[in-house]
C-alpha cells in the first residue's frame, strides 16, 4: 500500500500498516492473477460449452455473466473480491477513529479564513439525492455523505485512505494519476486552449481536481459535490498541498452557475454513479455553463458498445456485486448520443484513450497526444499490460 503524500494522511501503527498492505496485496492478486485465471476458465471451458449449446458465441456481457455464473472459479473469484472490497474500508476504520480529533484540528487550521488559498462553500439546504444517501456505494460504509458530528470530514478521510489501499499503487501518491494524465494530455493536445475557469463535477475529495490547477495555474479551478464531509476534507487536502482550489456543495444536475461561465467542464469516474435521467441533466447543465469553444470531458470506464462481450461482462461485475446499481445502465449508454442529446454538435464529439503517466512514463504519455491510441474497438480503455484512461466529450 502506498503512503499518501500530504499532512492529512492518517497516523498508523505497524499492525495497521501491515493490515492495509495485506488487503492491498489481496486486491492486486484478485484483479490480476485471479482475473487472468477466470479468463482462462472462460476460454477453455465455459465459452466452448456455450457454443456447443447455442451454436454461437455470446452476444453481450449479460450472456457471458449468465453462462459463467454457475462456475466454481467465478464464485470463488467474486466471493474473494467482495470480501477484499469490504476489507479495504475495515482496514481504515481503526486509524481513522483514533485520528478523528487530530484530523479535524488540522483541517480547521488549514482552512482558516484569511490564510486559505482556496475556499469552501457549503449549502446546508441542499437535499442530497437519494441515489447517494440511500446507498453505500462500492460498499463504503456511510457513503460519501455520512455525517455523525458537527464539521465531520471522516467520510473524506475514509475515501482517501481507502482508495490508497484499493488502488494498490496504481493512482500514485496523491491518487491523482487520472487528473495528471488527462489534464496534461489536454494541454499538450490543444495548446490553444487556455482556460480561465475550470469546473470538476462530482469531485469527491478533489484528488483529481487539483491536477487541473497544476497544469493550468492561471485558471480558477472549482470542484463541486453533494457530500459536505468530502468537501471539507477536499478543501483541507488542497490547502495542505498548496493548491488554490474552490470547493462548493452543489448538485451537478442543477448547477448554480450562470450560462457560459466555464472553459472546461470535467468529471472522473462520476457519471456511472448517477441514474440515467440524472446523467442527461448533468450533460445538459455542462453544455449550459460552457462557453462557446469550451470543452466538456468525462473520464469513465468505456461503454459496452466498444468492448467484446467478455470484457463488457468483466467491467460490469461491479454493477452486480459491488453496490453500484447505476454502473451498467451508464455503460450501456453510447457516449456520443449523450453528448448530442445535450446539445453538442456531433461533429465536435471526441474520445481518447490516454496512457497513465505514472504507469507508462512521460515519453509514452506525450506520444499519445500526437499518435492517439485506438478507440471504438474491443480493447477501448482496457486494463491490458498497463493502465489506460478512457475519456469522452465534446467542444461547444
Amino acid at each position: 500500500m502506498l503512503e499518501l503524500k500530504h499532512e492529512l494522511k492518517l497516523a498508523k501503527n505497524r499492525d495497521e500498516k501491515a493490515r492495509m498492505n495485506f488487503v492491498s496485496g489481496l486486491r492486486a492478486h484478485v484483479l490480476n492473477d485471479m482475473a487472468t485465471g477466470m479468463r482462462a476458465v472462460w476460454d477453455a471451458d465455459v465459452e466452448p460449452a456455450f457454443r456447443r449449446a447455442r451454436g454461437r458465441g455470446p452476444k453481450d456481457g449479460p450472456e457471458v455473466h449468465k453462462a459463467i455464473k454457475p462456475n466454481e472459479y467465478f464464485k470463488f473469484y467474486s466471493s474473494l473480491r467482495v470480501t477484499a472490497q469490504d476489507m479495504v474500508w475495515q482496514s481504515v476504520f481503526p486509524p481513522l477513529e483514533r485520528n478523528r480529533p487530530a484530523l479535524k484540528d488540522k483541517a480547521a487550521k488549514l482552512g482558516r479564513a484569511g490564510k486559505a488559498r482556496g475556499s469552501l462553500t457549503l449549502d446546508p439546504a441542499l437535499e442530497v439525492p437519494r441515489s447517494v444517501s440511500a446507498i453505500d456505494v462500492h460498499l463504503m460504509a456511510g457513503n460519501y455523505d455520512g455525517e455523525y458530528e458537527e464539521g465531520d470530514l471522516a467520510a473524506g478521510a475514509l475515501y482517501d485512505n481507502g482508495l490508497a489501499v484499493f488502488s494498490f499503487g496504481l493512482m500514485g501518491q496523491n491518487l491523482d494519476d487520472i487528473g495528471q494524465s488527462i489534464a496534461g494530455f489536454i494541454k499538450l493536445k490543444y495548446p490553444d486552449l487556455k482556460p480561465r475557469r475550470i469546473l470538476d463535477l462530482g469531485c469527491t475529495i478533489g484528488h483529481n481536481t487539483g491536477s487541473w490547477k497544476d497544469h493550468f495555474p492561471e485558471a480558477e479551478v472549482t470542484g463541486i459535490d453533494v457530500a459536505a464531509p468530502c468537501l471539507r476534507y477536499a478543501h483541507a487536502r488542497a490547502e495542505a498541498q498548496g493548491r488554490a482550489v474552490h470547493f462548493k456543495q452543489m448538485d451537478a444536475q442543477s448547477l448554480g452557475f450562470p450560462d457560459a461561465s466555464f472553459d472546461v467542464v470535467f468529471s472522473s469516474m462520476f457519471l456511472h454513479e448517477v441514474p440515467r435521467k440524472g446523467i442527461e441533466k448533468i450533460m445538459a447543465e455542462a453544455y449550459r455553463v460552457l462557453k462557446p469553444g469550451g470543452l466538456m470531458l468525462h473520464m469513465e470506464l468505456p461503454p459496452n458498445s466498444q468492448l467484446s462481450p467478455y470484457d463488457a461482462f468483466y467491467l460490469d461485475w461491479d454493477g452486480a456485486y459491488n453496490n453500484e446499481p447505476f454502473y451498467k445502465p451508464f455503460r450501456d449508454c453510447k457516449p456520443e448520443e449523450l453528448c448530442w442529446r445535450a446539445g453538442f454538435d456531433p461533429k465536435k464529439y471526441l474520445q481518447f484513450v490516454i496512457p497513465s503517466i505514472g504507469w507508462y512514463g512521460e515519453q509514452v504519455w506525450r506520444e499519445a497526444a500526437t499518435r492517439p491510441i485506438g478507440v471504438d474497438n474491443d480493447k477501448t480503455g482496457r486494463l491490458t499490460d498497463g493502465i489506460l484512461w478512457y475519456c469522452f466529450g465534446a467542444f461547444k
